[in-house]
């Protein structure tokens, strides 16, 4: 690596970094919202503009070239800490089953144990799937529209079918990259020798 590709990797203060800093931030912001105040509309808002800056930090690193080793572990850092915050706190709300909520995070905790057999062949993740991409995408949305649904009015009566559409087909897509992932991980162990440098690589 170049000195220059190994400065551009290193850098900590870009936009992408900011947006993925800015999500984590807003998780308790939200929580707050919705579990204190009950503010639906201001707790909808701070969905909405979480998963709008997971849409751009991505789109943005490439962009401008501001890709770093930060921005490579905060960013599903943040998705992950999204991906188990926030159906918790819908659930305590009541608005949305727990036995969906225990699906979604059981993948994420069933997931982890394959990081434990992918060290041994030098990685510590796997390569994003379209349909782990697709899945986060399609849940991101999902609860907004869902707490959306909760609000009076035309707006909810609108938003709240076309929320739960999102998240039904995010939680089938969820499952489905978690077979994926776990298909991928024996193909490693069976084709991959022991050892190794570590390879970090962003899974979701």
């Amino acid at each position: 690596m170049s000195a220059e590709a190994q400065q551009s990797a290193d850098r900590v203060l870009t936009i992408p970094n900011a947006l993925s800093f800015l999500r984590l931030v807003l998780v308790p912001v939200f929580l707050w919202l919705l579990l204190v105040e009950k503010a639906d509309g201001w707790a909808f808002v701070v969905l909405l503009v979480s998963g709008f800056s997971d849409y751009a930090d991505g789109k943005l690193a490439r962009l401008l070239n501001q890709s770093s080793k930060l921005g490579a572990l905060l960013d599903p850092a943040a998705d992950r800490i999204y991906m188990i915050i926030v159906p918790i706190g819908l659930g305590v709300r009541e608005i949305i089953p727990w036995w969906l909520i225990g699906i979604l995070i059981g993948r994420d905790l069933l997931l982890l144990l394959s990081v434990p057999l992918l060290r041994t062949r030098g990685l510590t993740a796997l390569p994003s799937t379209y349909v782990g991409k697709a899945a986060t995408f399609a849940l991101m949305y999902g609860f907004p529209l869902i707490l959306g649904g909760q609000l009076d009015g035309v707006f909810g009566d609108i938003v709240r079918p076309i929320g739960w559409a999102f998240l039904i087909w995010g939680t089938g897509m969820y499952v489905w990259s978690f077979l994926q992932y776990w298909v991928q991980t024996v193909l490693v162990m069976q084709k991959m020798p022991p050892g190794g440098g570590m390879s970090a690589v962003d899974s979701r």
